[in-house]
């Protein structure tokens, strides 16, 4: 049975879509079955793996609404062991669809939908990732109360720990109320400037704060690194001798070592 793990920061730009890629392409190379939903209406991780709006009929909108089956929107990409779910432009109306769907049903649970969804192929894989939105909206919701754990990832820069505090009390919120066994499988560096000292100052700072839940894994800033979704593909395909290669196939030892696996 898969291990769903969510990638959630509502702070923009800290790394939550290109560790989603890498993390999975990563998983996957080690010979881990890997399913990657793309959970954020930007896109980015539909269209870092190669895939555009014209490549696929479905996708994760359709298959929470109940538009289509969560089957036939997975599509097997040319990368060893991983698949997607893509995403479109149309993931942005979820708070509304579901605000109307309840409204007509009280017995609709709004937070529960990709839950049911992915209990049909949980069986199917090793591990689901879910890159979520820079938000804390209802498709983020439904992501955590669908995954097992969550990975946070968190820019070297200063203002880091900016509205780790909200996030936390969400996590904890849904622990308490929707979700039990969710729970923080690890805080993840990313955007390292080894030739600044506030990149250091930060990784004090973070593993002052959250201890032994920083993964010693370390996501360094590099220029191949961003351009590797801009033609479609993984680090670890686009750069196979990257250090950010190198820094994703650690991280996703790391994944598999607290698995116990």
């Amino acid at each position: 049975m898969a291990k769903i793990i969510s990638l959630v920061n509502q702070k923009g730009g800290v790394g939550k879509t290109t560790t989603s890629i890498n993390l999975a392409a990563a998983l996957g190379k080690l010979g881990k079955k890997v399913l990657l939903i793309d959970m954020d209406s930007q896109s980015n991780a539909t269209t870092g793996l190669g895939l555009n709006a014209n490549d696929f009929n479905n996708d994760i909108y359709k298959a929470i609404i109940g538009q289509c089956s969560i089957q036939s929107a997975i599509i097997k990409t040319e990368f060893e062991n991983l698949s997607i779910i893509p995403a479109t432009i149309h993931l942005a109306g979820i708070d509304m669809d579901f605000m109307h769907q309840t409204m007509e049903d009280k017995e609709f649970k709004q937070n529960m939908q990709l839950s049911m969804r992915l209990a049909e192929i949980k069986d199917d894989y090793d591990y689901i990732i879910i890159d979520c939105q820079p938000s804390l909206g209802l498709g983020t919701m439904n992501a955590l109360v669908a995954s097992d754990a969550v990975i946070i990832p968190v820019q070297c820069e200063f203002y880091a720990l900016e509205g780790i505090s909200l996030l936390l009390n969400t996590i904890i919120k849904i622990q308490n109320d929707l979700n039990p066994n969710l729970r923080i499988e690890g805080v993840l560096l990313t955007m390292l400037d080894g030739r600044t000292n506030i990149g250091l100052e930060v990784i004090e700072e973070i593993r002052k704060y959250f201890k032994d839940k920083v993964f010693n894994t370390i996501i360094p800033r590099l220029v191949r690194l961003v351009e590797a979704p801009s033609h479609g593909i993984p680090i670890n395909e686009y750069d196979p001798n990257s250090r950010a290669t190198e820094a994703y196939a650690n991280l996703a030892k790391e994944v598999i070592e607290r698995d116990g696996n």
